[in-house]
């Protein structure tokens, strides 16, 4: 039996729960973002040395493998981009 992959929605809802984890987050101010919702270089909570946590959890909690050259300023740059590449990667595993 094969399992499925999980869907938009599946991979949205963790996405924001990591980021809310990871960030420490208001759950409310997560629930409020959408695909232009600024990430890197918006929320001061995400700085470098956060990004490494947050690559880390993405990794274990949606079990992908993020190399090093997956990662641009353009996946963290909003949700929707980071969304869309989580989705991606899920897809491709």
């Amino acid at each position: 039996m094969t399992e499925l992959a999980p869907s938009r929605s599946d991979i949205d809802t963790k996405l924001r729960a990591i980021l809310r984890d990871v960030l420490g987050l208001d759950a409310e101010r997560v629930e409020r973002f959408d695909g232009d919702t600024g990430l890197f270089g918006h929320l001061p909570e995400l700085d470098s040395m956060a990004v490494a946590g947050l690559l880390t959890e993405m990794e274990d909690r949606l079990d992908i493998i993020i190399e090093d050259d997956d990662v641009d300023g353009e996946m963290l740059e909003t949700y929707g981009g980071l969304l869309a590449f989580a989705e991606a990667k899920v897809v491709e595993n």
